[in-house]
């Protein structure tokens, strides 16, 4: 036990010296190719900043808005060299014209299908409406690639215990090999440890 908080500890260490490194708006733009990355996506208004910030122990490492769909880039932020946290475009509701919204559909899928220094994805979904079109694809990506996905059914404090473990269930039902969930709260830190130890893990850190 001791020596298995010294290691949650380390690993809460480290990501909490994680720094914004650059942002992409194509490929080539993008850090060289080597290394691990743990990718976070999700709908717009899920979260996903505000988890990405939770997880590293940080107020602002990741902009943070009430209006949907401010991550407008593939952001990067080096948790240590070549390690990297990468926070994709959130999806759904941003304002942008069909041309931007197509450039960012094949810059993401080009990433995912491509980028070999992917380890893991975090998909971010609320709880209250989980498992949408999107995170479907997402999951799909992953499974293609046979890369390990995790859910993190955020925003888990607006809802009792008893439909937060019901949601879950029905997630979990659903997932492919290599893909595991958990309910997780911004707010409440509900769930920090075991979204740390994933994300540790990919990263080996």
């Amino acid at each position: 036990m001791r020596h298995e908080q010294r290691d949650m500890n380390k690993s809460a260490n480290a990501l909490a010296r994680t720094a914004y490194l650059a942002a992409a708006h194509t490929l080539a733009q993008l850090p060289a190719d080597g290394g691990r990355e743990v990718a976070f996506a999700g709908r717009s208004n899920a979260g996903k900043s505000s988890a990405l910030n939770t997880i590293c122990n940080q107020n602002a490492l990741a902009r943070t808005s009430k209006t949907p769909g401010r991550t407008q880039q593939l952001v990067f932020f080096e948790v240590m060299k070549t390690k990297y946290l990468v926070d994709l475009p959130g999806y759904g509701y941003a304002k942008v014209s069909k041309d931007l919204r197509a450039h960012w559909q094949d810059f993401i899928n080009d990433y995912l299908r491509s980028r070999e220094a992917l380890c893991g994805l975090v998909i971010v979904m609320d709880i209250r409406h989980p498992l949408r079109e999107f995170d479907l694809d997402m999951l799909r990506y992953a499974a293609d690639r046979g890369l390990p996905a995790h859910c993190l059914l955020t925003k888990c404090d607006k809802i009792g215990r008893g439909p937060q473990a019901q949601t879950l269930l029905a997630v979990r039902k659903v997932l492919p090999d290599l893909a595991t969930a958990q309910v997780f709260s911004s707010e409440t830190k509900q769930g920090i440890d075991e979204a740390r130890a994933a994300v540790a893990g990919w990263l080996e850190v």
